[in-house]
């Protein structure tokens, strides 16, 4: 196995649009999530495709943040210190999961298969190119794809292609479950996934009994770690605040869940209690930082995914903060 990083991280200015990174509002932001103890920030954002069957990913030039606005960003966040993963996403138009973005598996198929692939590495070489010039420190070259991954000499392909654009390490977002479906993970530096794992059994579960679940998630990683020789990164994970959510925690629509700042304190605790000693893991970006905080006051009473002012956000600097 390669020698272990590890990323203090979170995910930084997800739903921001076309010139959002530049205000001060971003700004103030990100100083913010840099008192947290954060290291890393995870820089996401997303274009479209028209539906889950297209084979052309484009530019949204009325939304979708420009390379200027990346540029930018990420000016901030060496400023602070931060180190940066690029991470650029697709999603699709229809509204449905970009988990399903693919075709079928038969020969007939293979030629939208080919240009789908020829159109997605235009787009992550694209930001290859891009995260080379700016010193970006890692890139992420996908995430949630789970329809493509069987594609294994594609995304090989693709990742031979960026290999030649970008030098630092390249990591790829799985999601939970699916982990052991990426044959390909040999081809990169480090395994991600987003570790919505339900590791509560009901609304309001302690932290002992998400201790005890997370365990044979740790169990399942630590074996896929060994399988590739790679540490393994959390590139998503959270929870809202909200009661109920630690038993879902991929939820961000429920807003009849009550507020619940002890919920996401919990997942937060042990998630960070089962991982942080492993020695094949490597640390966490988590899900998710706005780039629209509220204020102060109103922490508790939001029930979004945001840590600012709760609980958890205390119980993360005292891992994060050295």
């Amino acid at each position: 196995m390669t020698e272990r990083p590890f990323y203090k991280g979170f995910t930084w200015g997800w739903k921001a649009t076309r010139g959002e990174y530049k205000t001060e509002q971003a700004i103030d932001s990100m100083r913010k999530l840099k008192e947290t103890g954060s290291e890393w920030i995870a820089l996401s954002f997303w274009t479209w495709q028209q539906d889950i069957h297209s084979t052309n990913i484009v530019f949204d030039y009325g939304y979708t943040v420009t390379d200027s606005d990346v540029a930018f960003a990420v000016r901030q966040a060496k400023e602070l210190g931060l180190k940066v993963c690029l991470k650029p996403v697709v999603n699709s138009a229809d509204g449905i999961w970009r988990a399903h973005i693919g075709f079928p598996e038969e020969e007939a198929a293979q030629p939208y298969w080919e240009r789908w692939f020829a159109s997605y590495s235009n787009f992550i070489a694209h930001y290859a190119e891009l995260a080379e010039e700016l010193g970006c420190e890692m890139l992420c070259i996908g995430c949630e794809m789970i329809k493509t991954e069987s594609q294994t000499e594609k995304w090989r392909q693709l990742i031979g292609r960026i290999r030649s654009i970008y030098n630092g390490p390249l990591i790829y977002n799985a999601n939970h479950g699916k982990e052991e479906g990426v044959e390909w993970f040999e081809d990169l530096d480090l395994i991600g996934t987003s570790a919505y794992y339900p590791v509560a059994s009901v609304p309001g579960d302690t932290e002992e009994n998400m201790m005890a679940n997370w365990l044979p998630v740790r169990n399942k990683l630590a074996k896929l770690s060994r399988k590739f020789g790679k540490p393994i990164v959390f590139m998503e994970v959270g929870c809202r605040s909200a009661l109920g959510c630690a038993t879902m925690p991929w939820d961000f629509t429920r807003e009849e869940f009550p507020f619940s700042e002890e919920e996401q304190a919990r997942f937060y605790s042990s998630a960070l209690r089962t991982f942080w000693n492993e020695p094949w893991f490597a640390g966490f970006f988590w899900w998710d930082w706005s780039l629209r905080l509220y204020k102060t006051e109103d922490a508790k009473s939001d029930k979004g995914f945001d840590i600012y002012g709760k609980k958890a956000e205390e119980i993360l600097k005292s891992y994060y903060v050295e």
